[in-house]
């Protein structure tokens, strides 16, 4: 099956037009997703601007009592420009429509509800029925 010339010059032609971290967002997905340029969070961070170094970021004053918490969020995501719209998984989806495939991550043969070093829940909970 050959490919339509046409819409491979325009594919190529808008792929150009993206910033390195930017994918083909499908028109569903970038409907209310937020703004296309660079941004300055709450913390004084600028955000899609491709520094990743800000004399205002926690990173850069980082100590053992720094709560990992303050860099969680969507103030820290660009909504267009983010590294992880490149996985292929995240491509397939914004760009294809391509909806993931669920349960990849699980392992249904292993018990990992338990504390390392403890039986398994599953033993303790048989135990204590018996």
């Amino acid at each position: 099956m050959s490919k339509d010339p046409k819409k491979s010059v325009q594919a190529a032609q808008d792929q150009s037009n993206l910033d390195p971290f930017e994918i083909d967002f499908l028109p569903q997905f970038e409907q209310g997703r937020g703004p296309r340029e660079a941004f300055v969070n709450e913390h004084g961070v600028v955000i899609g601007d491709h520094e990743y170094e800000s004399d205002n970021s926690p990173l850069e004053q980082w100590t053992a009592e720094t709560d990992p918490e303050v860099m969680a969020g969507d103030e820290w995501v660009h909504p267009y420009k983010d590294i992880g719209f490149q996985s292929a998984e995240n491509r397939d989806y914004f760009e294809k429509g391509i909806v993931p495939q669920s349960g990849i991550f699980t392992h249904p043969d292993k018990d990992v509800s338990f504390e390392p070093g403890e039986s398994s829940s599953t033993k303790k909970k048989d135990e204590a029925e018996a």
